[in-house]
């Protein structure tokens, strides 16, 4: 008589033992179907995990049918990607709206995750004996990170003036429990019913990618526009925790022991709880984030479409009406009203004096100060304005502080607003018999921002010809020509090799760095002096640098000029390549 093999619980049904392996014959007692029967291992588990392992093959003791309960799997497989890539999407764009440089955020936020989901992968086989409470504590936790990583961060940036740490450490930790999901929902759903790995890997994957699909849609869509960053990050733990802990709780739920079950219940109602509270108090605590960033008072803080806006008092309030007015996008001082004079009248004033000056087109200035400067000038006729947010040309209209200092020159009816990207508004014009300006002042952000380089490429320069008649002068803001002489330098290079002829000045200035970083935590330093470059190009030779005789000299004048001018012919580097599209130079 020949022994029959025995069936390893593990191995698919109608396999036998190989060589090596033990032929003992199966105990009668190993036949009995009854449904009061215990299966044994060599642990004391009983074959349904019952210890919460989830690894058994046996029963899978779902609450409903296989083909349900795997869908269920499936459906928490999606819901838990798309919010894990909400988190570090919102990682990403915090780290790039807090620190500056877009670029470089998203290099270290992705890299760091993908390496610690690799890492959290390897730790999570520690955990596949106990898959479903594993997977269970994980996502609570994710959810708890993941929600709160938002407010942790703005908090540090708030009070520490630092969140380059905290960001590393969120997205080692949020990557690491990411990585640890998918060991776990593999041993899950080959509970439910078993198939081939390959099969089980494609469903889970797919799922996964669709998930993330569906979250990376939703974040700039609908979690941003409606939510902000903050309460939509919290939001998006909440539905974490919903969906882990269904899948765990519910679907799972007899095989875990009455302790695993107590424990999970506990951990995920505080988990929610603390969620709950965060998103009672968000408002509340952006608000006193908002004080410790920017001082003073704040009179206006909104998100647009494009950019956060804030308008505050300033440290100078009560110098004056205007005196202490400070204006925000993105974190950026871009308006400080007790030198900004002297900034727009040195960007502007040059232009306008080196030849004719009827048709105006200013790039960027929704604010409305160089506009202001434009007007000064007698003779002009119209001027055009085409600005990126229309939020910032309708707050420079309609605060009275803002539209004071501006001296309501967007409602002049000389201007006219046009909303657009500056880059693709150029493209847009008519290579030859469209209109055409005498003086293109740029008052466009900095280079080194990331999504401002192309305002300062080869091919945005190449396209101000079609805009730009005969004798025009191009007047452009190209950062600090002392403190940054390579980029200033870039873009005298890269207007040279647009066809221009270029006379730079550097003019000192103070508090408004127009810098590529958030520079709201180094506004309390009062540097006593910056400076700001500045470039005067044309077609043919290079403009003359000077005042118009009939403005009344103000905060520059003609002798601040020459030294500007002289200054700035020290600084000049020839030796730069020019910025291009596919291969920007500022910054790096």
């Amino acid at each position: 008589m020949i022994d029959q093999p025995v069936r390893d619980p593990a191995r698919k049904p109608g396999a036998v033992a190989g060589r090596g392996e033990s032929h003992t014959p199966t105990p009668p007692s190993s036949q009995d179907s009854s449904a009061t029967a215990t299966r044994v291992d060599g642990t004391g588990r009983d074959g349904a995990g019952r210890d919460g392992s989830g690894t058994g093959t046996g029963d899978p003791r779902l609450p409903v049918r296989p083909g349900v309960g795997r869908f269920l799997v499936l459906a928490s497989v999606f819901v838990c990607a798309a919010c894990g890539l909400v988190y570090e999407l919102e990682l990403v764009a915090l780290a790039s709206y807090l620190i500056g440089d877009s670029v470089t955020q998203a290099s270290i936020v992705l890299s760091v995750m993908v390496f610690a989901m690799g890492m959290g992968s390897l730790v999570a086989k520690r955990l596949c004996r106990k898959a479903a409470q594993g997977f269970g504590y994980i996502e609570a936790l994710l959810a708890l990170v993941g929600g709160g990583s938002a407010m942790a961060l703005y908090a540090c940036f708030a009070w520490f003036g630092e969140s380059r740490t905290t960001l590393v450490v969120f997205s080692l930790v949020v990557g690491g429990l990411i990585g640890a999901e998918m060991p776990l929902l593999m041993v899950l759903i080959q509970r439910i019913r078993e198939q081939d790995v390959g099969g089980a890997v494609a469903d889970l994957f797919a799922a996964d990618y669709v998930g993330a699909l569906v979250g990376g849609l939703a974040f700039p869509f609908l979690l941003l526009p409606l939510f902000g960053q903050l309460t939509g990050a919290l939001l998006i733990g909440v539905v974490n925790v919903f969906a882990g802990g269904f899948v765990v709780l519910w679907l799972f739920r007899r095989d875990l022991t009455r302790s695993a079950r107590v424990g999970l219940l506990l951990v995920n109602s505080v988990v929610l709880g603390l969620l709950l509270a965060a998103l009672c108090s968000a408002s509340a605590f952006e608000e006193a984030a908002r004080r410790a960033v920017y001082g003073g008072t704040v009179r206006v803080a909104t998100q647009s479409a494009v950019q956060e806006i804030v308008l505050t008092d300033g440290p100078g309030h009560g110098q004056g009406a205007t005196g202490g007015l400070e204006l925000f996008l993105d974190g950026r001082l871009r308006v400080c009203a007790s030198d900004e004079a002297r900034y727009h009248q040195a960007l502007v004033h040059p232009a306008m004096a080196a030849g004719r000056h009827a048709r105006v087109l200013v790039l960027g200035g929704g604010d409305g100060l160089a506009v202001r400067e434009v007007l000064r000038h007698p003779g002009v006729r119209s001027v055009t304005v085409v600005e990126l947010d229309p939020a910032v040309l309708d707050l420079a209209s309609s605060d009275p502080v803002l539209s004071e200092l501006n001296r309501r020159s967007l409602a002049d009816p000389r201007v006219r607003q046009i909303t657009a990207d500056a880059f693709s508004w150029l493209r847009g014009r008519p290579a030859s018999g469209g209109e055409r300006y005498d003086v293109v002042v740029s008052g466009l952000p900095d280079p080194r921002i990331t999504a401002s380089t192309k305002l300062y490429s080869l091919e945005f320069y190449g396209l101000l010809p079609r805009v730009l008649d005969d004798g025009g002068r191009l007047a452009v803001h190209a950062g600090a020509a002392g403190t940054d002489p390579r980029t200033y330098g870039t873009v005298a290079a890269t207007l040279r090799a647009a066809g221009f002829a270029v006379t730079g000045y550097a003019v000192d200035g103070r508090l408004s760095s127009f810098g590529d970083w958030p520079d709201r935590a180094q506004r309390a330093e009062h540097p006593s002096s910056r400076d700001w470059g500045f470039l005067l190009a044309a077609r043919g030779d290079a403009p003359p640098v000077g005042v118009p005789p009939e403005i009344r000299p103000g905060e520059l004048t003609a002798a601040d000029l020459r030294r500007a001018v002289a200054r700035a012919g020290r600084l000049d580097r020839r030796d730069l390549p020019p910025s291009t599209l596919v291969h920007p130079r500022y910054g790096f």
